[in-house]
C-alpha cells in the first residue's frame, strides 16, 4: 500500500493588527477583523495532515513581509513566504529582493493588484521591468484576484516574459454563482496557453455558492483541462475561509476533488507543483 502524498498548503494568510492596520481589513468583516496566529494556523495545519504551508503577503508594505518572515524564523511549518516588493520602481525593487533575499523563507513576490488603483498595473513599462529582474533572480510572481481586470494583462504578462513563472492565485477568482463564468474560462484559457504559468485550487469559498464537491466540479474540470495536474497547487487561503466554514470543511472539498486522480497527480496538485515553484525545501528546516 502506497504512501499519502505529503501534503503542503501553498497559500495561507497570518495577520497581526498590533503589526499593521491592514487598510482593507475593517469592522465591516467581522470575524476576520483581529490577529491570526501562528499557533492558530499551525493547529489547523496538523488537524488536516499538511506538512507545511506557504505564507502570502496579505498588505502591499515592508512591515508585513518582515513579519512574514519573523514568523518562517521562529515556525519550521511556514516553508516559504510570498512577500511584497515596489514593484513600480525598479531600483527599489531590486533593492527590495537584495534585502528579503538573505532571508531563505522568500521564495516569490506578490502585489494586491484587485486593490491598486491603477487598472494597468501589470502593462506598466516599471513594472514589467521589475518582473524581469525577479525572472532572473528565478523568483515566481503571483498574481492576485484577477478576474475581471486582469487576466487579460496576465496573459500578455506571460507571452512578453516567458521567463517568469506566473502564480495565478484562486484560479482568477471565477465569479461562481454570478453571470460571467464563461467570459472567465475564456481569459484563463489564454494564461494557460503559456508554459510558464500555474494555477493555485484557492479562495474559491464564497458566499452566494454553495461549497461543495458538486458546486465546484466545472471550476475544477476547468482547471484540470487548463493546467493539468502538473501545474496546480492546493491552497487553503486560511483565514479567509473562515466566515465561510473554516479550513477544514474547505480542506475537505478539495480533498474529495484531489483524492479522484492518480497518486502521482494527487503528489503534483498537493506539494509536487508548489516545491517545484517556490524552491521548497523537502521537509521543515530549522531556521536560526
Amino acid at each position: 500500500m502506497s504512501a499519502e502524498p505529503r501534503r503542503i498548503d501553498a497559500h495561507l494568510h497570518l495577520w497581526d493588527l498590533a503589526v499593521s492596520d491592514y487598510a482593507w481589513l475593517g469592522p465591516e468583516l467581522g470575524v476576520l477583523h483581529a490577529s491570526w496566529s501562528p499557533e492558530e494556523a499551525a493547529a489547523e495545519l496538523e488537524a488536516a495532515g499538511m506538512a507545511g504551508a506557504v505564507l502570502v503577503q496579505a498588505e502591499d508594505t515592508e512591515v508585513d513581509t518582515q513579519y512574514l518572515l519573523d514568523v518562517a524564523s521562529a515556525h519550521p511549518w511556514a516553508l516559504g513566504v510570498v512577500g511584497w516588493i515596489r514593484l513600480d520602481d525598479p531600483l527599489a525593487a531590486g533593492r527590495d529582493l537584495d534585502r528579503w533575499l538573505q532571508h531563505p523563507a522568500f521564495c516569490g513576490v506578490r502585489h494586491l493588484i484587485n486593490d491598486d488603483p491603477r487598472a494597468d498595473f501589470l502593462d506598466r513599462s516599471s513594472v514589467r521591468s521589475s518582473l524581469a529582474e525577479l525572472a532572473r533572480r528565478g523568483l515566481p510572481f503571483d498574481v492576485h484576484d484577477a478576474w475581471p481586470r486582469h487576466l487579460g494583462q496576465t496573459e500578455r504578462l506571460a507571452r512578453d516574459l516567458p521567463v517568469l513563472t506566473l502564480v495565478i492565485d484562486h484560479l482568477g477568482k471565477p465569479p461562481r454563482g454570478r453571470d460571467g463564468m464563461e467570459a472567465w474560462r475564456t481569459a484563463l484559457a489564454g494564461v494557460a496557453a503559456n508554459p510558464n504559468t500555474v494555477a493555485k485550487l484557492s479562495g474559491l469559498n464564497v458566499t452566494d455558492a454553495p461549497f461543495t464537491a458538486d458546486a465546484l466540479r466545472q471550476v475544477w474540470d476547468t482547471a484540470l483541462e487548463l493546467f493539468g495536474p502538473g501545474r496546480l497547487m492546493y491552497g487553503g487561503d486560511w483565514p479567509l475561509t473562515v466566515p465561510v466554514g473554516g479550513y477544514q470543511p474547505t480542506w475537505q472539498v478539495a480533498s474529495e476533488l484531489i483524492g479522484e486522480l492518480a497518486p502521482a497527480e494527487q503528489e503534483s496538485i498537493l506539494s509536487g507543483t508548489a516545491t517545484r515553484v517556490y524552491g521548497l525545501p523537502d521537509a521543515p528546516q530549522p531556521r536560526p
